[in-house]
């Protein structure tokens, strides 16, 4: 999925500027003079949006570097992207893991393939911040080398189309066995498991929600190809995880594409007695119950090196500390309730403040 991207704006101080006009252009890559951002497709319109410029919140927020602008690279496009001025050109990192994994190779030196069509190369220094749907989940260590910043708030659910009213609302229990394939009619109608691709947070965190079932044969694209938060790849009868908050977005208008409005396709909970959210679309709001749900809920973070934002440590960068502070007003991270706030802009693409501002460390080693 791709937000519209907005035009540049002139050289700004700070980390955000307000009040000055913003017009859109048509979608292309980014071009970053500071920092680059790769990974998860949950968080990439949002993203684009405070780092391109926005007016959505009814004033204008861009996110800014000491006068330099941000390089925000969506999951999904050409196959090849260059984050940095005269770097190398490197396969597109395509969702959460992906992007982790090439901030590591960033960091390294070590050669990344971000997918078949384009040679694995050295990227030293071309990635700065990976987003990312999901937590450190088992490379989490109290000492580990990268650090997770929370971001902001979602839940997930799947979207369907066909089906019946049964369909609605379905326990974690009853999409485990549909992924197991030990389900395979729900309501009476033959249900039709779909995966999204395997680097994306999205799917990692369904599938844990879930119960980590064993994939069976009937699950569409197993192997992972699919792009997620896009209900127009559904078929008859079939369902995939979904972000609310994308869902949320698109529906809204917040988004440049909106397949919400997919013929047949509606939104599934996945907590029992909950909606998602509420409203009519372009009004829809998130229902703060089924994100607070433990299972189903979770927060968002952007990743980066531990190291470059620890002032004790040599290769503490203070530019990119200040970038991912939730302290410093309107950082990446930060949530405010202001219209001129980066987190008055997340409110607007269907994500909540995060459950905690703390720091998660993961991975020992590289």
């Amino acid at each position: 999925m791709k937000l519209n991207k907005l035009v540049a704006l002139g050289a700004a101080c700070g980390i955000a500027i307000a009040g000055v006009g913003v017009a859109t252009s048509a979608s292309a890559e980014p071009v970053s003079n500071s920092y680059s951002l790769v990974g998860s497709d949950t968080l990439q319109d949002s993203m684009n949006a405070i780092v391109n410029g926005t007016t959505i919140t009814g004033a204008t927020v861009r996110a800014t570097s000491n006068n330099k602008t941000l390089g925000n690279f969506d999951a999904f496009g050409s196959a090849a992207i260059q984050t940095k001025s005269a770097g190398a050109f490197f396969g597109r990192p395509a969702g959460s893991g992906a992007g982790v994994t090439a901030l590591r190779a960033s960091i390294t030196g070590a050669n990344y393939s971000g997918n078949a069509a384009v040679p694995a190369r050295q990227i030293l220094g071309q990635v700065d911040i990976a987003r990312s749907s999901s937590g450190p989940g088992g490379n989490a260590n109290a000492n580990g080398l990268l650090a997770y910043v929370p971001y902001a708030r979602d839940a997930v659910g799947f979207a369907y189309k066909g089906g019946d009213s049964s369909w609605a609302n379905l326990t974690a229990a009853q999409l485990k066995a549909i992924y197991e394939c030990t389900t395979t009619t729900v309501g009476g109608v033959a249900v039709k498991p779909r995966i999204p691709q395997s680097g994306s947070g999205t799917r990692s965190f369904f599938l844990g929600a879930i119960g980590n079932p064993t994939l069976g044969s009937c699950v569409t694209d197993a192997t992972g190809t699919t792009p997620e938060n896009d209900a127009s790849v559904l078929g008859a009868n079939e369902l995939i995880p979904f972000s609310v908050a994308n869902w949320i977005s698109q529906a809204n208008g917040a988004t440049g594409i909106n397949t919400t409005t997919a013929s047949g396709v509606a939104f599934g909970s996945a907590v029992s007695g909950q909606a998602a959210f509420t409203g009519t679309a372009p009004n829809l709001v998130p229902n703060s119950a089924y994100y607070s749900d433990a299972t189903f809920g979770r927060d968002t973070y952007l990743v980066v090196e531990y190291a470059r934002i620890t002032p004790s440590d040599s290769k503490y960068d203070v530019a990119l500390a200040n970038l991912v502070n939730p302290g410093v007003n309107n950082s990446l991270t930060s949530f405010g309730s202001l219209s001129s706030s980066v987190g008055a802009v997340k409110k607007k693409f269907g994500f909540l403040a995060p459950s905690s501002t703390n720091i998660q460390r993961a991975y020992a080693t590289l």
